[in-house]
């Protein structure tokens, strides 16, 4: 590995031999980064196969020549594996994490909503229409009523235009209600879905510029360390490396790397500075919201399925409510209506009397609120693996906090590898820095 590694860093090959090996060297690494960028394009970005394969294409040879030809390019893009690791790799995350929720999370909790009004519909369509049904108990017990004084009436031989009963015209608008319900609950379903594709399709958007900014972004910070590594000497210039401690050893000056020191670290080592580990935690901090965030649509997730599930079973449990039409008309005993006296003479009748009998009615009717030829879709539970897949993926976001700053000292690592007699000049530089405070202390 080691020599693989030597083949790999130096500028130019030395024979034939370290040409070929760095030439399947380069080819292994486009070919592995062809099938990841791919891969990231179709399955997350959510780019058809076509285009998502012709990207990968042309990128893995890109990345093969420049890899093959540029040797600083070849140390850019070995600092941008550990860069990963830091805050760009956790935007990649976190905008995969927000497409896995966007696009499977959202739409079922759409979908338990829809559920619901569903539920509800199926309630206001067959309770209106029993309702409305009820109008005929009503048109019954009128002419029934009708006929009774009909009856009354017909005792007196007198001709009548009128058949006393009562006309009831409700049942004849149960049509349009039933359409206009229909078009509501065609309107709702076509709001909602505007929304759902209007969400995706923003979110997808949105998804695909942040990780495009997020991998110019890796490609730009490696270049920019990289350029600050060759031009600055004071930069990242604080560690404790082998050229160091090899400098001091020669020049019998090793105390100066001996005893507490807060402004060196070693790069292979685990501590912390104080810094570090500031920076650490707010990081994490700031992770913690948006797992909040997350997990307050997961939440949302298991209510609206909850509810759903609920209404859904206890719809069809609703019991029928029964009705009960009663009718009374009474008069006193010995009440008559007397014709008057006037009327008698005039016509040349007899004088009658007309008794008022009593009505009674009983009318019976039974409102139903569900039916099972309502079209209620089965809520759909919330997927396990989805969760899963999110927080394995926060696991490693919460990992690259504090991976981070090893990060870091492996990219200055990887830059000294590439351009030893930099570092070299490097080490000087802090060597002669140390003595110098070292005589002023």
């Amino acid at each position: 590995v080691a020599d693989l590694w030597l083949v790999y860093s130096k500028p130019v090959p030395a024979n034939g031999r370290e040409l070929w090996t760095l030439f399947l060297q380069c080819s292994c690494i486009a070919a592995v980064i062809g099938g990841l960028f791919y891969n990231w394009m179709f399955a997350s970005l959510e780019y058809s196969w076509h285009l998502s394969v012709a990207m990968a294409v042309s990128f893995s040879l890109l990345l093969l020549l420049t890899l093959f030809l540029v040797h600083p390019a070849r140390c850019v893009f070995s600092m941008i594996m550990p860069t990963l690791g830091t805050k760009q790799g956790r935007k990649l995350l976190l905008s995969t994490c927000t497409m896995i929720v966007v696009v499977n999370i959202l739409p079922n909790i759409i979908s338990n909503i829809k559920t619901i009004l569903q539920v509800i519909q199926c309630i206001c369509k067959n309770s209106s229409e029993s309702l409305l049904n009820s109008t005929a108990l009503l048109g019954t017990a009128a002419w029934e009523f009708g006929d009774a004084i009909q009856e009354t009436s017909n005792s007196i031989n007198i001709h009548r235009p009128m058949n006393g009963h009562f006309q009831f015209s409700l049942l004849k608008n149960s049509s349009l209600i039933y359409q206009q319900m229909h078009l509501a609950g065609e309107k709702i379903g076509r709001d909602f879905l505007a929304v759902e594709v209007l969400v995706k399709d923003s979110v997808r958007v949105g998804n695909k510029l942040v990780a495009g900014f997020s991998m110019l972004y890796l490609c730009f910070e490696s270049t920019w360390y990289l350029k600050n590594y060759l031009t600055n000497l004071r930069f990242d210039n604080f560690y404790v490396t082998k050229k160091l401690e090899r400098l001091a050893v020669d020049r019998k000056e090793a105390h100066l790397l001996v005893g507490p020191c807060k402004n060196l670290l070693r790069p292979t080592g685990m501590k912390l500075s104080r810094e570090e580990v500031m920076l650490c935690l707010v990081q994490a901090m700031l992770l913690t919201v948006a797992l909040l965030l997350m997990l307050v649509v997961v939440a949302m997730d298991h209510f609206a399925f909850s509810v759903a599930d609920t209404a859904e079973r206890k719809a069809s449990q609703f019991s029928t409510v029964p009705v009960t039409l009663n009718i009374k008309y009474s008069v006193s005993a010995g009440a008559k209506i007397g014709i008057l006296s006037s009327l008698l003479e005039f016509l040349g009748l007899p004088s009658k009397e007309l008794p008022l009998q009593d009505f009674k009615g009983s009318y019976h009717h039974y409102l139903i609120f569900s039916s099972a030829h309502c079209r209620i879709s089965r809520p759909t539970p919330p997927n396990p693996s989805v969760l899963l897949a999110v927080g394995l993926l926060f696991c490693i976001l919460y990992a690259t906090v504090f991976l981070q700053t090893y990060a870091h000292r492996l990219c200055r690592k990887i830059a000294g590898s590439f351009f030893e007699s930099w570092e070299e000049k490097r080490a000087l530089y802090l060597y002669k820095k140390l003595s110098r405070k070292h005589k002023e202390g």
